[in-house]
């Protein structure tokens, strides 16, 4: 008897893993420069073609907006009957504390011709809507034309420059062949898409450390154990089946941060999304090795809320800091959640508008919570270092109000006097200012669209910067 349920249990993996959907092509590959370009498995045109069929491939997409565009035989259905009610799973080479996340993007064949030529929606992971998330980010890089490996020159659209560093490890050139990669130039060329922050942290000189993200986003988590089908919950931390990345087409959204339906979708794109040098480790690089479709089985479920506190500093001196946290539910942002804060060190507080002040010096940690779901919750520790010559700011800015929020047509600002009023697009761009602006200030915004927004107010003395929503 034992035999016989033993033999049924194979025989349904089997028959699970022959119906899998996994990339069956890869219409497009354009990396960035890296340390794994240009030499086997990872870095070569033909590295695309170890991603179909199965999760077991090599490709590097190099450092920030490197990329790859790749199709299953059928379109991924939107279902919300597949487990978590995610669509697909992505898998990398990221081990336990070493993340190098990449941007998924995904794409409907409206025109029905078979080619990633409509609309690219980004599926909005845990980092979408922080301040330091660069939407429409560009980067130049130039090639320093050297055999060997030479320090591959940069220039961002901001004016910021760099290089991405060679290393004594990987000898090859980083700057893309022009005789492997012919769509890119020999010159120059520039990569775009979404940028987030990783922070990189060395917890003693034998050990570095770049941690995963909450969710949404490739080469973050790493792989779980077979049916590769049956995809990890992306709402929690640990792996409980395939591990890798899983997605849900619902969290695409256009490009003014709305979220949108897809019912179904054809291509799918992973950008590497940071411009990091991890020291002797190279720079963070988002590497995949395969992908899989999730079948519909509505009886796998778990946890679908969690909250997402941006990343603290190592050390905050400035007697005050904004802190950020939005709370998800099935990967969705919950609009109007109200954050309660904790923190462990006496002489802190936390206003309405999310800003952390404080008295005294000490390391604290700093908890998030979602009111009315107290288990929801997040913690990240910093120092606090106290430098009284800013009280005076402190108390400036804690007397700004802005409200209400979220706003439909007047936006009204409190506690003012000669200041600066802009408001900003979630891509950064100004779209107006208010010079002079006075007590009790209205600002109207009906003309704006359904979407996410940065309030700046700046005084002599203080700048707040503030999110809030237009309906």
């Amino acid at each position: 008897m034992q035999k016989k349920t033993i033999y049924i249990v194979l025989f349904l993996l089997a028959f699970m893993s022959s119906r899998a959907q996994y990339i069956t092509e890869v219409p497009e590959y354009k990396p960035a420069p890296g340390q794994y370009i240009n030499v086997a498995p990872w870095g070569f045109p033909g590295s695309t073609h170890s991603l179909i069929g199965g999760i077991n491939g090599s490709l590097s997409l190099g450092s920030f907006g490197g990329y790859v565009v790749f199709r299953f035989e059928n379109p991924v259905e939107n279902d919300p009957d597949n487990p978590y009610g995610v669509d697909f799973t992505i898998f990398g080479n990221p081990i336990t504390d070493w993340s190098e996340p990449g941007i998924v993007w995904v794409m409907k064949d409206e025109n029905e011709n078979g080619l990633p030529d409509d609309t690219w929606y980004e599926l909005a992971g845990s980092e979408y809507f922080f301040s330091s998330t660069k939407k429409k980010y560009e980067v130049t890089y130039q090639n320093p034309k050297q055999a060997t490996a030479t320090d591959v020159p940069w220039t961002d659209k901001l004016g910021n420059t760099g290089t991405i560093v060679a290393n004594e490890y990987h000898g090859n050139p980083y700057y893309p062949l022009a005789d492997s990669f012919t769509t890119i130039p020999s010159e120059e060329y520039t990569l775009n898409g979404t940028f987030i922050d990783q922070k990189i942290e060395k917890p003693n000189p034998f050990t570095t450390n770049s941690y995963r993200k909450a969710f949404g986003y490739a080469d973050n988590q790493y792989r779980g154990s077979a049916p590769f089908t049956l995809p990890d919950n992306p709402y929690t931390p640990g792996v409980e089946n395939s591990g890798g990345d899983a997605f849900d087409i619902d969290w695409a959204v256009d490009e003014n941060g709305q979220y949108i339906s897809l019912d179904k979708i054809h291509f799918v794109k992973v950008q590497s999304a940071t411009l990091v040098n991890s020291g002797m480790l190279g720079e963070l690089s988002t590497e995949i090795t395969g992908a899989v479709d999730v079948p519909p089985d509505n009886t796998v479920s778990g946890p679908s809320k969690l909250i997402v506190l941006k990343n603290l500093p190592d050390t905050i001196n400035t007697n005050n800091y904004q802190l950020e946290a939005f709370a998800f539910e099935n990967g969705r942002l919950i609009n109007g959640a109200v954050i309660n804060w904790e923190i462990s060190l006496n002489g802190t507080s936390v206003n309405d508008e999310n800003l952390l002040t404080f008295t005294a010096s000490g390391k604290t940690m700093i908890t998030a919570s979602l009111q009315g779901n107290p288990e929801i919750s997040t913690s990240d520790s910093t120092v606090l270092v106290l430098n009284n010559s800013t009280s005076y700011a402190i108390k400036q800015i804690n007397k700004i109000k802005a409200y209400p929020n979220p706003a439909s047509d007047m936006l009204f600002i409190e506690g003012i006097k000669n200041a600066k009023i802009e408001i900003y697009n979630i891509r950064g761009n100004r779209l107006f200012i208010i010079e002079n602006g006075t007590q009790s200030q209205a600002v109207s915004v009906s003309h704006l669209p359904p979407g996410f927004y940065v309030l700046k107010v700046s005084t002599a003395k203080s700048i707040l910067s503030k999110r809030f929503v237009k309906k």
